[in-house]
This record gives structure tokens, sequence and C-alpha cells, in this order.
């Protein structure tokens, strides 16, 4: 019996040393190691003065890393997140799975089945699963956000108003208007141009956002979708199409492509006729677009079976949704007011 019970006990207990070490919370984002360090790069501990930052030193939850002019930094944490720094940026270490950009430019990757992130830039947050994404928090409140690879839910807190990111699109936040106005398309090809690729390792995700920039370009290629399609309008070319043949083109493949795949017709289409660029979007908004978390919602569904401590995914639509106007409540007169004279018994 006694044997029984070491041959059951042990095998068991191997699993659990096997899986205590890959145990994913909260606590993989509040140390990272320092990468890479670009000219001035300073650590602020909580409570002391800033000293210049060490490549490979830890830095912990409490502390932040502050970049000079023209300086550049990249911390690894151990689940592998990549968080990269532009020029003039604070951030704060250690939120749990919520990364909190004081401001300024950075990249941030995170890797799949890994538990997800979200970033609080200011008033916006954004929820990520496997994703890289671009953002820079300017110092007049506008922020930018662009998704290089996987997708994005971006909310803006105060009031609710909540959009589906997808790659290769950017939303801004315009702290006047206090909404976050629709994505536009963006070209991948030119993102990898930023100084916070450019200058660093390759990253993890480059072959996920080298797919998605062949899918933005062989719309156009020739003799590709749109190339037959402008041809079949009267066109010779692309670009030479007059407005109306090149949207002629455009909402005849429109109505006939996947969901799935619409938004890289609208990025390629936008990419090859900029001048086109509200009609673009103006026709693709006539079409509800495609919800789901990266391509067929494989991104969503590891997500979701990912068994360590989860962040919670707020209700993301697809597409953008107006905000509630903001209505001043009319004060309740006093009784001793003019508008109220007082009641005297008569």
């Amino acid at each position: 019996m006694e044997r029984r019970y070491i041959l059951l006990v042990a095998p068991v207990a191997l699993a659990l040393v096997n899986w205590l070490p890959n145990d994913l919370s909260a606590e993989d984002l509040e140390e990272a190691k320092v990468t890479q360090v670009i000219q001035e790069v300073k650590v602020v501990p909580s409570g002391a003065a800033a000293r210049p930052a060490a490549v490979n030193e830890t830095v912990r939850r409490g502390n932040a890393v502050q970049t000079g002019t023209q300086s550049r930094s990249e911390l690894t944490f151990r689940d592998q997140t990549i968080t990269r720094l532009g020029e003039k940026t604070i951030y704060n270490i250690g939120n749990g799975r919520t990364i909190d950009m004081g401001s300024g430019q950075f990249l941030l990757y995170v890797p799949k089945n890994k538990g997800g992130a979200k970033v609080k830039m200011g008033p916006v947050t954004a929820a990520i699963t496997g994703t890289t994404v671009l953002g820079n928090v300017f110092p007049s409140g506008i922020i930018e956000f662009t998704v290089l690879e996987g997708s994005a839910c971006i909310s803006l807190d105060r009031v609710g108003q909540t959009l589906l990111i997808m790659p290769g699109q950017m939303v801004v936040y315009d702290p006047i208007a206090m909404r976050l106005e629709d994505p536009v398309e963006v070209d991948l090809q030119q993102e990898l141009s930023s100084p916070l690729v450019r200058d660093f390792r390759q990253l993890p995700s480059e072959p996920l956002i080298q797919q998605e920039i062949q899918s933005q370009h062989q719309v156009v290629a020739p003799n590709g979708d749109l190339d037959r399609a402008v041809r079949a309008a009267g066109a010779s070319s692309i670009a030479t199409a007059t407005p109306d043949q090149f949207m002629q083109a455009f909402n005849s493949l429109l109505v006939r492509y996947p969901p799935s795949q619409r938004r890289t017709l609208v990025a390629g289409a936008t990419r090859a006729r900029p001048d086109l660029a509200d009609r673009i979007a103006a026709a693709a908004a006539q079409v509800r677009p495609v919800r789901g978390y990266g391509k067929d919602a494989k991104d969503y569904k590891s997500y979701k079976e990912y068994k360590g401590k989860e962040i919670a995914l707020p209700e993301c639509p697809p597409f953008n949704q107006p905000v509630q106007p903001f209505i001043i409540a009319p004060l309740t007169p006093q009784v001793n007011s003019p508008e109220q004279p007082p009641n005297n018994g008569d």
C-alpha cells in the first residue's frame, strides 16, 4: 500500500515541479532586464535620485525608466514581453499586467499565450493578447496607437467608447473632441522604418508582420485582384484609373471579398491611391467589418485557453460607435433664489 502511494504521488509531484516555473502571472511584468541602451537612459527609483541605466541590470516595480533626447531603450520581461522606449519617454514598472506609459513613444511586443496585457495611456487603455503595437503619447494629449500584428481592443475609459484595432490600422485619441477617431489604414512597410524597429534586434513577431505586409502588397500587385478589376472598369492601370473607375473596381471587390480579408483590401487600395483615401474609407464603412481577434480569431481563442491570471478583455465592437454627448444637468433652484421667492404661507 505504501509503495502504491509513493508511485502515485511521485508523478504528480514531478508534474508540479515542471509546471510551477512556467506559471505566468502578473509578476512577470513587475520586473524587467534592460537589454539595450542608446545614449541617455535613466532609472528613477521611487523616492530616490535618477541614475544611468546599465545593460543587463534589473529594474523592478516602483521604478521608472526615462529616456533623454535622441535616446532609446529596450526592456525584456520574464515572459519575454518586450518594451522599447523612444526619446523623451517615461515608463513606470510594475502594475500587474497593466503597462503604464507616462508619455512618449513606445513599441510593445507581447508573446502569444502569455496572458496578455493592458497598456494604460492617460485616459486610453488598450487590451492586447499576442500582439505587436506602436504608440505615441504626445505632450498635447494626443495619442496614436498602431497595431503591427495581432489585434487590440482600445477603450476611452471616461466615456466607455471601445473599438477593435486590427493589423495595419492606427487609431488616434483627440483630447479636444474627447473621443477615439475611426481607425485608419497605414503602410506597415513604412511603420518598420521607426527607430523603435530599425535600431534594435529583430522582433520575434517579425514573420507575422511580414505576412501582413505581403497581404497588403498582393492586393495591388500586377495582375492582382485590384489591377484586374480596374482594367475591367476600363482603365489601363491602377495609377491611371480615374477616381470613378477606381472606385467602381474597388466596390466590385469589396462586396466579393471574404469579411476576414476586407481590411487587407482597404489597406492595399489606400496605399495604391492615397488621393482617394476618404472615398475608400467611406465605401468600406458601408460594409460591416468582421468581428474577431487576429486571423480566424486564433489570437482570441489562444487567449481564452490561457490558464494563468488573465486580464479582463472588454466587450469590443469591430466598428466605432458614437459617444453619447455629455449633458450638464440643470441646477435645482434654491428655495430663497430670485426664481423661487420664499413662501410666506400666503
